[in-house]
């Protein structure tokens, strides 16, 4: 669905929303204050600059970041980093300007699935921990609990073949029930401490941190866990369209803040009490109707459960992106849902998450350890993006949005700052896990450079000559031979090898050339009907979100050939790193596999290329 169509049942594309857009925002108030009450006592002045830090964060970094300054750029209703990064290539000229938002939005993209490694760790952790406070149950070992964890998180990640459409319906019910429980719970507690409200002042949370010096720095590092997953509003924007995440986000907002300052009032009331508790959202529900405890938690699970899969679902989108616009390696895909373009699966980008997140928790065993690396991929991606609207709001002359976008960065660059304290604790995680799709995507655009210099591709023009020389001798085969090739006026090597030195040339003979667009969706086909007698062009265009059905393209063109050749790359490489590109790209699938095409008319020619 595009963000310009017209909902039939807005309320149900909200309800939708809730369920896929809001999970790791909301799930934040499970951990956020429990991490920031063990680094700072819980006296009622550094609760209530606590909770005016956490109100003026979801403001800025989110309300006025994504809702406000980022849903204003979309392309063809879409949003996200690349989004982004492809906007302002657009109003930019080759050059220095060009490679460095690339490098920007490569750095983007690495972090994002940082976090999607994170995410699942925190979330189900933090609710498995919940446990403790069951009634009877007793104490339960840290290694129970890690158990636990890790089986829930495998069974999560073992049904990802099957899609998460057939279960996405009852998402946005669940979550609907989830902030409405957040919500309950906080205003309960406010009713006995109104006086905290008063935290929406921001005097006190910049009193707060005047005050307390570095180490409130240090507090600000654990404050922007209430902000993780913001990014989530803009990035979903064209699943979902731009309003129904924007009204959706009016009811979340008010729940996590009435939570927010509820936990915070509890926590006024508890006195020294407080610093005994295991987890604050937890005591807090306990405390107010310990019979609703148990199906709290089952609650809470439910909901982290459906915040890790809405991060994992964002995982493989990336990447399937990464795969289209040629800085990932090709991957099988497999699409999960006829009708729903986002819903993929990637078999070996689920595995390798599956191993990373259970590899952070064995490392960290706690929520409260593991919020030591979380932040710092969330706070730099933001801090990216703003970089990247305040690039495009100057070139587009707004000079309003620009100084609100200078804003929001300046004050992105405060929490970037601070997220920085976390590197030795664990934060340093962060940039780890980032490290390998960055690797990876360095990788894969030097070795394609390396191979791009050393194709031998032949002018159309210069081919031509040979092409009607033997053409004119009438010695072809009968039917219709498809060449894949990356442009239509560029002949490469394998097709010279098998047409003109091995003399197969079919009686009609066509180029086709896929193209990815920089807009996310949508097909154009451009039809040559006569390069020269026998020799016809087809480019397809596709964007780069699009699912690539080419054999429905080539019947819609009319098109049905007996043969479909294309090239396969024999590398030979010199340079260590080139040679372990050289590995990658011989264990990973070949285009045509990713295209699902029908391999009894596929013929692989082999090019030797030395790089």
């Amino acid at each position: 669905m595009k963000s310009q169509d017209i909902s039939p049942n807005p309320f149900g594309e909200i309800i939708k929303a809730m369920g896929l857009v809001f999970g790791d925002i909301g799930t934040s108030p499970i951990y956020t204050l429990t991490v920031i009450f063990i680094l700072t006592p819980a006296t009622q002045q550094n609760i209530i600059g606590i909770l005016s830090l956490i109100f003026w964060t979801l403001i800025i970094l989110v309300t006025v970041q994504y809702t406000f300054l980022a849903m204003s750029l979309s392309s063809k209703g879409e949003g996200g980093t690349i989004v982004l990064k492809n906007i302002l290539h657009s109003t930019l000229k080759s050059g220095r300007s060009m490679l460095f938002v690339t490098f920007l939005g490569y750095v983007g993209v690495s972090l994002l699935m940082g976090d999607g490694v994170i995410t699942p760790a925190i979330s189900i952790l933090s609710a498995v921990e919940g446990l403790e406070l069951i009634p009877g149950i007793g104490h339960i070992s840290q290694d129970t609990i890690i158990l636990i964890t890790i089986v829930i998180t495998i069974l999560l990640f073992s049904v990802q073949s099957r899609g998460s459409n057939k279960v996405a319906s009852s998402f946005g019910p669940i979550m609907i029930l989830w902030f409405s429980s957040l919500f309950i719970a906080g205003l309960i507690s406010l009713i006995h401490n109104p006086q905290i409200g008063i935290a929406i002042n921001p005097y006190y949370g910049i009193n707060f941190l005047i005050h307390n010096g570095y180490s409130g720095f240090i507090v600000l590092s654990e404050v922007i866990l209430c902000a993780t997953g913001g990014e989530a509003l803009y990035a979903d924007m064209g699943h979902l369209g731009r309003e129904p995440i924007r009204r959706a986000w009016y009811f979340v907002f008010f729940a996590l803040v009435i939570n927010y300052f509820g936990q915070g009032a509890f926590l006024l009331s508890q006195g020294e009490r407080s610093e005994e508790q295991i987890n604050i959202l937890f005591a807090m529900i306990k405390h107010q109707a310990e019979f609703l405890y148990v199906p709290f938690l089952i609650l809470t699970l439910l909901a982290t459960i459906i915040a890790s899969q809405a991060m994992i679902s964002a995982v493989f989108s990336l990447v399937y992106q990464g795969i289209r616009t040629h800085i990932f390696p090709l991957m099988k895909v497999e699409y999960t849902s006829s009708h729903i373009k986002s819903q993929i699966y990637v078999n070996a980008v689920n595995w390798g998450l599956l191993f990373s997140v259970i590899l952070m928790i064995i490392i960290f065993k706690g929520s409260q350890n593991l919020a030591a690396a979380y932040g710092f991929a969330v706070t730099a991606t933001m801090a990216s993006s703003t970089l990247f609207m305040i690039w495009i709001f100057k070139r587009r002359k707004n000079k309003l949005l620009l100084l609100i976008s200078l804003f929001v960065f300046v004050i992105n660059i405060i929490f970037l700052i601070s997220v920085f304290t976390k590197l030795p604790h664990g934060g340093y995680w962060s940039i780890v896990i980032a490290a390998v799709p960055f690797a990876t995507i360095y990788l894969w655009t030097l070795g394609n450079k390396a191979i791009y210099r050393s194709f031998r591709s032949l002018p159309i023009d210069t081919y031509l000559e040979s092409f009607n020389q033997l053409y004119e001798t009438g010695k072809y085969l009968p039917g219709t031979a498809l060449f894949f090739t990356k442009s239509l006026d560029m002949i490469p090597p394998y097709m010279v090898h098998s047409t003109i030195r091995g003399s197969i040339i079919y009686e009609e003979n066509i180029l086709a050339s896929i193209i990815t667009m920089d807009k996310p969706f949508g097909v154009q086909k451009l039809y040559v009907p006569e390069i020269t007698d026998g020799l016809s062009g087809l480019e397809i265009q596709v964007g780069y979100m699009e699912r690539m059905d080419v054999s429905k393209i080539l019947k819609e063109a009319d098109i049905d050939p007996k043969v479909m050749f294309y090239g396969v790359d024999d590398i030979y490489a010199k340079r260590p790193f080139l040679k372990l590109f050289s590995f990658i790209k011989r264990i990973t699938p070949n285009f045509v596999q990713f295209l699902e095409l029908p391999y009894q008319k596929l013929h692989g020619v082999i090019t030797k290329i030395e790089i």
